[in-house]
Order: structure tokens, then sequence, then C-alpha cells
């Protein structure tokens, strides 16, 4: 079956004409024969450019591969703009599997009959996705015995050892790429598939999804900005997930937003206040805010409210990486190129050894023409993209979290624009971080770190004596240490000394007596001379196992 599947891959790849991405210089000679060797799988579409035939090639692979695409389409840092622009058009979409399959594997995670908990279930899928499909259902309060409409969400039967298999064999593919590939250093295929791989199998375990789900609703909790579904815990396994059902309109949707009256305005400013709230105040944000997972709240007009789903793909970011981030942002608002430069290599972004005149050159060479246009035209997610493009040159290794981040806020700032063309996205994220540095330094910052501090300085307050006297105890004993290491030192030095001078002592006296031999003189002087010198001999050798002894 693996080397049906392995077959299925080559032919729709070499029939596409994607091995032409390998320049023919690159190919050794054995992968030419082995390509005129398979000369019924010709290149069928010549005329169609790269981008489309890769676009071609996945989709016709399957889910998995669709999924893969998608990703890519997000890594401006890996492919060209006209290969990412046509992987953009990639749609997850997909034949659900039976509605009465559907239930037999929910109640058979659940371990009990559907109806003892729901009052009702659809078989008819609400969505179905490559991985999982949804269904609508009607869940019973067990206090009030009250109705609540719900979502039931099933991993597809079976779909872990389809995702398995081709991941192995995208595993082989990536090998060779990137032994192939011209630039397959800079790409690192081996990589991106094992990111891959670990994305994509945490979206095949829904219990992680739910726990995202709550640890978002908590961060919102009573907000203005942003509803997240109540996950209902109790009923949520690896593979099934019940969540409150929604009811609002898609974000793409901006006809039946402007007739349902929604500010549209106030909407896309709010939208770039979510995204960053979420990056700089909670370190946890939604990395798969593409327009299929956002909805607007169609009761709140002039306060408009925006409702997620799909929680599968999240981001983090730890404090160092939230600060050079943010000082990043500020220095580009402000055109400091220099601060960039310096704050990228002190983050340890780019090696230490790179110059840091250069880099901040780059920097400029490729941000002043873009600054020269009105503010409400810049892309600030492409400014964004501009400079790791540029950091790449200079050796900057692709942080994954960045990547992600980088996601999001394409999506962010696309799905803003569409809503409200003149969004002035730098406007509204300027305040917003300045206040966050405010916040994080000074000292009200300090006042807040020692309150936060407080109750662990406390609790470890009564230990500080016994750890003050280990501390000094352990000093006095390694002033001990150091002076008897001193002294060994010293001691080994003078018997080195003295072992050489006996070696050369030796020497001189061997050579001597040699030459006393040769000219034949009395055997009282030659005896004399050798009897010294093997007691020369002997004084150097017990120095030298002294000197082993130590």
């Amino acid at each position: 079956m693996r080397v049906l599947r392995f077959y299925k891959i080559v032919s729709v790849l070499l029939r596409l004409g994607i091995d032409e991405m390998i320049p023919k210089d690159k190919c050794p000679w054995w992968a030419k024969v082995l390509r005129v060797s398979l000369f019924w799988l010709r290149n069928q579409h010549k005329d169609k450019p790269m981008g489309e035939r890769l676009r071609m090639a996945l989709e016709t692979l399957g889910p998995v591969f669709i999924k893969f695409g998608q990703m890519l389409s997000t890594r401006h840092d890996l492919l060209p703009p006209d290969m990412v622009a046509e992987l953009s058009k990639l749609q997850d979409k997909v034949a659900p599997f039976p509605g009465e399959q559907a239930q037999a594997v929910i109640e058979q995670s659940l371990g009990f009959q559907l109806n003892t908990v729901f009052e009702s279930f659809e078989q008819t899928p609400l969505a179905s996705a490559s991985i999982a499909q949804v269904h609508a259902a009607e869940l019973k309060d067990r206090k009030t015995g009250a109705l609540k409409q719900v979502v039931i969400k099933v991993i597809r039967p079976d779909i872990l050892s389809t995702i398995n298999a081709d991941l192995n064999l995208m595993d082989s593919l990536a090998v060779v790429a990137a032994k192939l590939l011209p630039d397959g250093r800079r790409l690192k295929p081996v990589e991106v598939i094992k990111e891959y791989r670990k994305t994509l199998l945490d979206e095949l375990n829904l219990a992680r999804e739910a726990a995202n789900a709550i640890q978002l609703r908590r961060n919102f909790d009573d907000s203005e900005l942003l509803y997240i579904p109540e996950v209902f815990s109790d009923f949520s396994r690896p593979n099934v997930m019940v969540m409150e059902r929604i009811y609002g309109i898609p974000i793409s949707d901006v006809a039946a937003l402007e007739k349902a009256g929604i500010n549209l305005k106030v909407l896309a400013e709010r939208g770039v206040e979510v995204f960053f709230t979420q990056v700089f105040r909670d370190s946890f944000f939604h990395a798969d805010m593409h327009p299929g997972n956002i909805f607007v709240d169609p009761n709140r007009t002039e306060s408009p409210r925006y409702l997620a789903v799909d929680f599968g793909i999240v981001g983090t970011l730890n404090r160092e990486d939230k600060r050079y981030l943010a000082e990043n942002f500020i220095a580009f608002f402000n055109r400091d190129y220099r601060r960039v430069a310096e704050l990228h290599i002190d983050s340890g972004w780019v090696p230490a050894h790179v110059n840091v005149e250069e880099f901040e050159s780059a920097i400029r060479t490729v941000c002043e023409p873009i600054f020269e246009k009105p503010l409400a035209e810049i892309s600030f997610a492409h400014v964004l993209l501009n400079l790791f493009n540029t950091a790449r040159r200079f050796e900057m290794e692709v942080q994954p979290q960045l990547v992600l981040l980088q996601k999001t806020l394409l999506y962010v700032e696309g799905l803003g624009r569409n809503l409200y063309p003149q969004l002035d996205l730098w406007q509204t994220a300027k305040p917003f971080l300045e206040r966050w540095m405010k916040e994080r330094m000074g000292w009200p910052a300090m006042w807040r770190s020692l309150k936060e501090q407080a109750p662990r300085m406390a609790e470890k307050l009564p230990e500080m004596p016994m750890l003050l006297y280990d501390t000094l105890a352990g000093l006095k004993q390694q002033q001990r240490s150091e002076q008897v290491y001193r002294e060994e030192q010293r001691q080994l030095q003078q018997q080195q000394a003295a072992g050489r001078w006996w070696s050369s002592l030796a020497t001189s006296l061997t050579v001597a007596s040699a030459v006393f031999i040769g000219f034949e003189h009395e055997g009282w002087l030659i005896a004399s001379s050798l009897f010294v010198a093997l007691f020369a001999w002997w004084q150097a050798w017990q120095k030298r196992i002294n000197r082993k002894v130590k």
C-alpha cells in the first residue's frame, strides 16, 4: 500500500512538472536516468506557471497535502510571491463521512448513548473538512433541564494512520529535496515537514484544542472585543469536542455586515486591538484567524464584537520575544533602523558577528521606499515580512513563534482592510505598543513586579539566614580550596624545575662518559662519570613519578 501511494505521489508530481523546480545542473546522473526511464509520466502542463502546477499537485494528492500547501502559503520567508499567491487558493473541503458513523464514533468515545445527555443530534454535518466535521446538537442541562445549542466536532475515523503514512512519505521527499534543490539549505524542507507534522498532529488532538479554547475564553472573559464560545469539557475527548453553538455573520461577508448596520471602521480597529492584546498582554494568541474561523455578533452594531472558532493552532511568545518585538515595532514607527539592527543582534535572532552598520543599511534600503507612501497605504504585515527577508540574508534563523505571528498579522490586516480599506494599522497599533512598553518600564513596572513577587519572596524569607550562612561557608571553603590548589601548583612547578635540572645534568654526564670512552681515558674517570649520570637519571625519574602521583 505504501509503495502504491508513493508511486501515486511521484506520478502526480512528474505529470505536473514539479521536478522542474530542481535545476538540471544540480540533478545527479541517476536521477536524470530515472526521470528518462519514466517516459510515460511526462509533464502535461508545460503552459502553466510553476505556482499553479504546485497548487494542482497538492489538490490532487489530497487533504494532508492541501493542508501542507496552506501552511506553505503563509511562509513568505521561504517561497516567492507568485507561488504563495497560488497556494493561498487551496481550500480544505472534502465530502463528509456518514452521520451514522460520526454518531457511533462519538458514542464510543464518550462511553454512553447520545440520547442520554443530548436531546437531539443532527446527522447531517454543518461543515466538513479533511480532519474533522461538525454536527449540531442540543445538550440537556443536568440541573435545570434547559436545552443548550451546541456543536460536536468529531475527528474522521482512521485518519491518523492515513496522515502518518503520508507524513512519512513527505519526510522521504523532503530529504531528497534538501539535497537536490539549489536553495535547499535555506528552505530547510526537512525542518518544514517536522514543523508541519507537529502542527497537524496537534490539530488532531481535540483535547488540546478544548484547552486552548478554555484559555482564550478566560483571557477574554466579559470582553467587549472578542467572544469565545464555552467548551463543555465533561463531554470532550481527544477525538470529540462539544462546544457552545454561536450565530454570527462571517467576517468576509461585508455586504451582510453593512446590511446589519455594523460599524465597519470600529470593527476593523477592534480586530487590530484583539490581535495586539492577545500577543502582548496574554502571550497567547489564536494563530489560525482566517475568514472561515471569524464571525461578528449581529446584535452589536455600534460596539461590534468578534466571535471566534477553531482553536487547534495557537501561538505563544516568551517575555524576551515580546519585549524585542515591541521595541522593533516602535523603532520602525520612528524609522530608527540602527535600533532595529541592534535589537535583532541582541535578541540572538541574528548572529553576533554580523556587521551592525551593514545590517542597518540593508534595512534602510528596504524600508525607506515603503515609508514614502501615505501611512494608510502601508502594509504593516509586509513591512514585517520585508524585515524578516532582509534579516535572513544576514543569517537570521527562522523563528517558529515569529512565523505564526507573521501569518496571524497577515490575516488580521487583510481582514481589517477588507472591512475598512482606509484602516491605518500603524496609528491603531502604535499607541497600544507605546502604552505596553511604558507599563513594562520605569518605577510603576518595578513596583508591580515587586508586588507580583512578594508572595514568593515572603515564602523564602524564613530561609534567608540559613541560605546566607551556607553561602558564606561555601565562600570560605572555596577560599581554602583555592589556597591548597595554589600551594600544590607551586610545589609541582618546583618539582618540574628540579626534574628538568636533573635531566639536563644526566644528559650532559652521559655525553661526557661517551666522550671519555671514545678517547680511552682512565677507567676511574669513566666509572665516576657513569655513576653520577645514572644517579642524575634516577633523580629525574623520581621527580617525574612524584608528579604523576600528585
